[in-house]
């Protein structure tokens, strides 16, 4: 038997890390509930203010320790690129502040819909905007998405307002990320959209304290550092998905990102004991369906690249 090539073991050891970094990223994603929940009774307003001001202090804070500012004068020389930033951002706390409102009224079920069917969302977007073709597998996907949101609708007699919500914010926010290319760093970026939040979230902040509604100062200091420890639960996450994404193809990424709905969904009903009717379960269970045919699809896909390329590399030595 010969030996494994130094270069093959180096790929292969980078690519365990790349996928224990993601499993780290979703697995800290699915169990915000936990964390959103016991930072009661702060409001949604509050943990978001909170989140979006800590965040920005721990972004700064890194920034400092690297010594490194040369990513701004780039990003600003690029008007379009800076303004694709400020819209993330806007739909960023759209999807931050729906999330955490759904916690904080006990819909965590439903925050866990929504990242779900966010994939479909995803795909239905390349078609409406993109114009790009589906594959049949994809098209019935989509089809099994529509039917699964119309059942779970019908079961609340009102769409799901919540998961439409955080499955189109973060759809829309990951389409104007890669508008945005790898231009800028995943700590850029961050850094970007928190600063043009942030001084929102500060007059918020202080309104909320001066107005007697706030929990920051009010109550036991463990409290209060919870709340300032969004900053560091928000980051984490991200700079453990950064390394992930350098590291594994884009399908791995995308079979683990159903690990924090998956979480989401277990936390919902096992932990904080919230109910699921019959029905729901059925309209749940047809956006998994879904979910395996975009996963198969993605995966063929994916393997017919990789032939293609090494046939290409074939001929290539050959010629």
């Amino acid at each position: 038997m010969g030996e494994i090539p130094e270069t093959t073991q180096s790929a292969r050891t980078e690519g365990e890390r790349g996928v224990l970094f993601g499993i780290a990223a979703y697995a800290l994603w699915g169990m915000f509930p936990l964390y959103f929940h016991a930072l009661a009774p702060a409001s949604a307003a509050e943990i978001l203010a909170n989140r979006v001001v800590w965040s920005m202090v721990i972004c700064v804070a890194a920034w400092l320790v690297l010594g490194d500012a040369s990513w701004i004068r780039p990003l600003i020389a690029v008007p379009r690129r800076l303004f694709l930033l400020v819209v993330a951002a806007i739909f960023l706390a759209i999807n931050w502040g729906g999330y955490i409102y759904a916690v904080t009224i006990g819909n965590v079920v439903e925050t866990s819909l929504g990242y779900f069917i966010n994939p479909l969302v995803l795909v239905s977007m390349g078609v409406l905007i993109l114009h790009e073709r589906l594959r049949p597998m994809q098209w019935t996907a989509v089809g099994i998405g529509v039917v699964a949101v119309s059942v779970i609708a019908f079961d609340y007699g009102r769409p799901p307002w919540i998961a439409l919500t955080l499955a189109f914010s973060f759809a829309i926010y990951g389409f104007i990320k890669k508008q945005v290319g790898a231009n800028i760093g995943a700590l850029a970026s961050m850094t970007t959209e928190t600063a043009v939040l942030a001084p929102i979230a500060a007059i918020a902040l202080v309104w909320i304290e001066w107005s007697g509604r706030g929990t920051l100062s009010h109550d036991p200091p463990w409290h209060g550092l919870l709340l300032m420890a969004s900053g560091i639960a928000t980051t984490v996450p991200l700079i453990c998905f950064a390394a992930a994404a350098r590291r594994v193809p884009l399908t791995t990424m995308g079979l683990l990102q159903f690990l924090a709905p998956v979480l989401q969904l277990v936390i919902g009903v096992v932990v904080l004991g919230e109910h699921v009717p019959p029905v729901r379960w059925v309209g749940f269970s047809l956006v998994w369906v879904a979910l395996t045919l975009l996963s198969i699809d993605s995966l063929k896909m994916a393997r017919k690249r990789s032939r293609d390329r090494h046939a290409r590399s074939a001929i290539g030595a050959l010629s």
